[in-house]
């Protein structure tokens, strides 16, 4: 399997393929969290903003920081709500633009296997962090059959076509995030995971919404017409609708969180 640096520089794009799958974990992320209010926050690798609005939403923080790399994501960020209490920037992961102890929480939601190195990413999101400060994040589970475009990349392997990854593929894995967590010298290190569920009005609406993800259109784009309907006989075959049309599917998500040290 082939393997890239991948990267959303289209928030509205975003905000129909993977922001509402987010959203949907992200609710679910925040309550294990069970963070207090007026704190603040730094969401490393924003994008476009759909868990930071969810954060400012359910969190009541006092300052939330989003840094990312894409202005064209920060930009679709900075129309939201969030952005009331928010303040997005540009930034690498691993490099914040901040001092130490700057923060009360640091997050990366689905973000952490696209840093290339992702032991400076959370070492730097300890470094922002006050002592007693929480370090979390959560990934889909992209070894272990968690990820929501995983109906369509089986099929691409079934086929031997080219699934594209992210560089740090294996920091989705539960047992490695918690090694990283521990290895940056965080204390309380707990994991979980975080299924939810996700319906799309018809198969339709499900193909054309997976298909805005960047490693689905690089593929798509170089595979013949006739591979790419077989693909899609294929997908549709193994996800039935209900009687009504109706696609329902899951997804699952790795998360970690940890203190640091007093």
């Amino acid at each position: 399997m082939a393997e890239t640096q991948l990267r959303f520089d289209d928030g509205a794009a975003y905000e129909r393929m993977m922001g509402n799958w987010s959203q949907r974990a992200g609710g679910i992320f925040l309550d294990w969290l069970a963070a207090a209010s007026d704190l603040k926050w730094i969401d490393v690798g924003c994008g476009n903003g759909a868990f930071t609005e969810l954060l400012v939403e359910r969190c009541a923080p006092t300052l939330v920081n989003g840094i990312d790399p894409s202005e064209a994501q920060l930009n679709f960020a900075r129309k939201r709500l969030a952005a009331r209490q928010a303040k997005f920037d540009l930034g690498d992961a691993m490099a914040l633009p901040f001092p130490a102890d700057e923060f009360d929480v640091a997050t990366m939601a689905l973000v952490i296997p696209f840093v290339p190195e992702p032991i400076k990413g959370v070492a730097e999101m300890t470094r922002v962090v006050r002592p007693g400060g929480m370090v979390t994040t959560y990934i889909w589970d992209m070894l272990g059959g968690g990820f929501p475009l995983d109906p369509i990349r089986i099929e691409m392997r079934a086929m031997g076509l080219t699934v594209v990854n992210p560089p740090s593929l294996e920091a989705s894995r539960i047992e490695v995030l918690r090694e990283l967590w521990t290895r940056a010298g965080l204390s309380e290190v707990e994991t979980r995971e975080i299924t939810v569920h996700r319906t799309f009005p018809d198969f339709e609406d499900f193909w054309t919404t997976s298909l805005l993800a960047p490693s689905m259109r690089s593929v798509i784009a170089a595979t013949a017409p006739d591979d790419i309907e077989l693909l899609k006989v294929r997908v549709r075959a193994s996800l039935p609708a209900d009687a009504t049309g109706h696609i329902t599917y899951s997804a699952r998500a790795n998360a970690v969180k940890g203190r640091v040290p007093k």
